[in-house]
């Protein structure tokens, strides 16, 4: 089955220019990955540094997306907030074309309290709420919970929750969520390690971190994978693990950040507290791009 959303979407970077976001710079990124096969982008992700932006920001840089996307890419946009409410108005107030669907990550300051009644009665409110369709998103490496798979399961039969994107990278979780939620259900990996096992286990996409520095080699898989050539794909796989170990795992947003300085993209400093990379991992970056030929100087 063909879904409206499948592919390989960039969870793209913020830039900053000292301490004010560059728009401008977002749209320069934006234009030069809409050249590219990804399926359109994710703004205001975990990547995205969205919880350290305020509300204006975050709506400057959604339509800095929206107004540099190509036709044929889709925008996601990340509206999650601490409350319901919060997470309810500011899907609202979005700009009111353009944007295919929104990605809520769970509440988490108050995780001990965050239990499966918690949880479920929070996205069913945010759905019933939303004039977008809405992507939930487990991030248990960031939000210190992970949502259950069977109270995934329970909220795919909402007509509004179209999906979910899962960055722990486990393939056992994926395998507990696909083979019970609606054939039309998009199921996203948000690992650049899994994305061809995700694949092979029915996952309709995957929204990566990685693609900003690698779109052709993420988006590549995929299109190897759906023409049928899924060897080649695994091969794409595996030159795509270290590249993404680097960027997503050893040095995150500041290290995937340099890797797009290095390949003509605007990536810049992170916003503090988070601090940019040092000479050796600059040195251990630009090593691996070299050896997947996506740096040559």
């Amino acid at each position: 089955m063909t879904k409206p959303l499948e592919g390989v979407y960039v969870a793209l970077t913020t830039p900053f220019a000292g301490d004010r976001i560059a728009p401008d710079k977002l749209r320069e990124n934006v234009g030069r990955l809409n050249s590219t096969a990804v399926a359109g982008f994710l703004v205001l992700g975990s990547t995205g540094e969205s919880v350290s932006l305020t509300d204006a920001e975050s709506l400057a840089l959604v339509e800095a997306v929206l107004d540099a996307a190509a036709p044929d890419k889709k925008v996601l946009v990340g509206t999650a907030r601490e409350w319901t409410k919060g997470t309810i108005d500011f899907t609202a107030g979005l700009p009111a074309r353009g944007v295919a669907a929104v990605l809520v990550r769970p509440p988490s300051y108050f995780r001990a309290k965050m239990t499966r009644e918690a949880l479920r009665a929070h996205y069913l409110a945010v759905a019933d709420a939303s004039p977008l369709p809405v992507v939930i998103y487990n991030m248990p490496a960031l939000t210190g919970l992970s949502l259950e798979p069977g109270l995934v399961v329970d909220l795919a039969g909402h007509p509004n929750i179209i999906g979910l994107k899962e960055s722990s990278g486990s393939i056992g979780y994926l395998e507990e969520v696909v083979r019970r939620v609606p054939g039309d259900f998009h199921y996203f990996v948000g690992s650049g390690h899994v994305v061809f096992p995700g694949l092979e286990m029915g996952a309709s996409g995957a929204i990566l971190a990685v693609a900003n520095a690698a779109p052709e080699l993420a988006a590549e898989i995929f299109r190897q994978y759906k023409t049928g050539h899924k060897d080649r794909a695994r091969e794409l796989q595996l030159d795509l693990v270290p590249l993404n170990k680097a960027l997503t795992e050893t040095y995150g947003i500041a290290g995937l950040k340099h890797a797009q300085d290095l390949r003509g993209f605007w990536g810049g400093p992170p916003r503090p507290p988070l601090l940019p990379v040092d000479d050796a991992a600059s040195a251990e970056i630009a090593a691996i791009l070299r050896r997947l030929g996506l740096l040559t100087s």
